[in-house]
Order: structure tokens, then sequence, then C-alpha cells
């Protein structure tokens, strides 16, 4: 039996997040919103569909892991210059709603990143090291203020996608999006029975053994770090869908 992560309220929302995706996105495919056009404002969305801030940002989320939406902070969202003529592999948020769903997407990341981090220890380059080094900075600093970590997180992971210069590595991991990440899903500092904050600084501690191998170009102790990262997540996922 599958384990739910979250009350039937949260449940809700994502329903209603869904049914709000279909007709945003619908309303951009016929044109109705133009390319390149300023979509309606998060209060105006609200008011229109009878919805709250949450469903909304999590529609306009989805939206942009679509890519038929992006988003410039403090500006507001806009419809993609470009539409993609075909949607191509990726996990919708809408399809990950247990513990065993989670754990499916985590042994797909094990197989997929344990590579991908050893071919960016072979691989990267200057600039790429830097971007990874800014994205531990940035989770670091959303620790610190409380803010959340979850893009910064994924940055750090696409950033290893990107460097193994194999673009199907970092297209992957792009279709992938945010969902991939456990705590986008269930709260795991919970399920780890650790202080949200500490649980935090342990994540970015095995995220900086990773970016150390492969900064000096160990690929057997990239390839190691990143399986006991992801690996660590899945077991206590799994300790907890058996204890449930």
């Amino acid at each position: 039996m599958t384990t739910p992560i979250a009350p039937r309220m949260m449940r809700r929302s994502r329903s209603l997040a869904v049914d709000l995706v279909d007709v945003l996105s619908s309303r951009i495919k016929d044109g109705t919103y133009a390319l390149g056009m300023r979509m309606p404002t998060e209060a105006d969305i609200m008011a229109a569909h009878g919805v709250s801030r949450t469903v909304v940002r999590e529609a306009v989320s989805r939206l942009q892991q679509a890519r038929l939406v992006v988003t410039q902070h403090g500006i507001g969202s806009f419809v993609s210059e470009a539409l993609p003529e075909e949607q191509g592999f990726r996990i919708d948020p809408v399809d990950v709603e247990t513990v065993v769903d989670i754990v499916n997407v985590l042994e797909l990341r094990v197989s997929l990143e344990t590579e991908s981090a050893g071919l960016a220890a072979e691989r990267r380059n200057l600039r790429q090291l830097s971007e990874m080094q800014s994205a531990i900075s940035e989770f670091e600093s959303c620790v610190a203020t409380g803010a959340d970590t979850l893009e910064a997180d994924f940055r750090f992971h696409l950033g290893i996608a990107e460097a193994t210069q194999n673009p199907h590595f970092f297209e992957l991991m792009r279709h992938l999006g945010t969902t991939v990440i456990p705590r986008a899903r269930v709260n795991s500092a919970q399920l780890a029975k650790e202080d949200k904050s500490f649980y935090l600084d342990r994540v970015n501690r095995e995220h900086r053994v990773i970016y150390d191998a492969i900064d000096r170009q160990d690929a057997d102790a990239a390839r190691a770090a990143m399986r006991v990262h992801l690996t660590n997540s899945r077991e206590r996922l799994r300790r907890f869908a058996a204890e449930s």
C-alpha cells in the first residue's frame, strides 16, 4: 500500500492547480495569451478563477516547467516567445504524490546523476565550477535567511549535468525540473527526524563533497559522493514508508 505524503487539503490544492494549468495552457496555445504577452497578475488570476495564491503559484510553476511561461522576478510572468513544439520527457508533479513515487524518482536520479557527476569531474570547465560554487553559496544564504532552498538545490544538480558536456544529461535534468528534489513533495527534515536547518546544512555539506571531487577531477570520488547523497534521501523515505 502506498503512503500518502500530503494532507487532503494539499491534495485538493494540487488538483485545483492542475485544473488551472489546463485552462491557462489552453489560452496560451489558442493565442488568447499571445507569445511574449505578460500574463495576468496573481491577484487577477485568483479573482478570475476563485483560487488561492498557493494554487496560482503552483500552476505558474508547472507552466514554467512546461516552458510555456517565463518569470522575471519583480516584473511578472510572460508567455514564452517560442512555445515547445512537443512535450519532452518529464515527470509531472501531479504524478509524484506518494513516498513510493518519490523513491522511484530517486532511483532514476541515482542512476543518472552518479554517472553525471563522474563525467562532470572529467570534463568541467572553470565557468561551470563557478556556477556550481554559486549554487552552493546561494543554498547557504537561503538556509541562513529561512528562504526556500529548492531552486538553489536544483541549480547545483543542473550545473553538474551541464558540466558533463553531454547535452542529453542537461536536457533530461532540465525536463525533470524541481520535482526531482524530495523536499518539493515531502518534509524531508521531518522524515530524517532532524531540525530543518541542521538537515539543510547536512544536504549542503554533501553538495560540497561532490563539488570538491569534481573540482579536483576525481571522477570515482564524485560518483561515490553523489551516490551517497542520493541514497541517503532514498533510504530515509524507504524507512518512513516501512514505518507508516
